[in-house]
């Protein structure tokens, strides 16, 4: 009795002086961070969620071949604060992203540094990290 007592003490210590852990993945494991891509399409899907919103956005390449792009978003809060809503996009919405491209090209994504819609001159820019 006294052992289960004590190890559940040393237990109960260990999670509170553990403290929060981080879980958040690498930007740079997925995309090549110091690289700049632009793609011009039409909005597909947005995604406003946490804890990263995905816009999905269908362009050509530059042979003209037209590919489905998952562009990686800050979460829903960190865009509401830049006052991005979940209806400040459209699907059909002509948009021209830049960002950083993934790692594998066949992937057809990238992390979002700014966007813009021509049709009325919307635009976001990412803050500097």
């Amino acid at each position: 009795m006294r052992y289960k007592v004590f190890g559940l003490v040393v237990m109960a210590l260990v999670m509170v002086l553990s403290g929060g852990a981080y879980g958040h993945h690498s930007f740079a494991a997925t995309y090549i961070v110091d690289q700049t891509a632009t793609i011009e399409g039409s909005v597909s899907e947005f995604l406003y969620r946490n804890p990263h919103s995905f816009l999905k956005v269908e362009a050509k390449d530059d042979k003209g071949e037209t590919h489905m792009w998952a562009i990686e978003w800050g979460g829903a809060a960190q865009l509401g604060q830049d006052h991005v809503t979940k209806d400040v996009l459209k699907v059909g919405d002509h948009v021209i992203c830049t960002g950083n491209p993934a790692r594998d090209p066949t992937e057809h994504r990238m992390r979002m540094n700014s966007i813009s819609r021509p049709s009325d001159g919307w635009k976001w820019q990412g803050r500097v990290q």
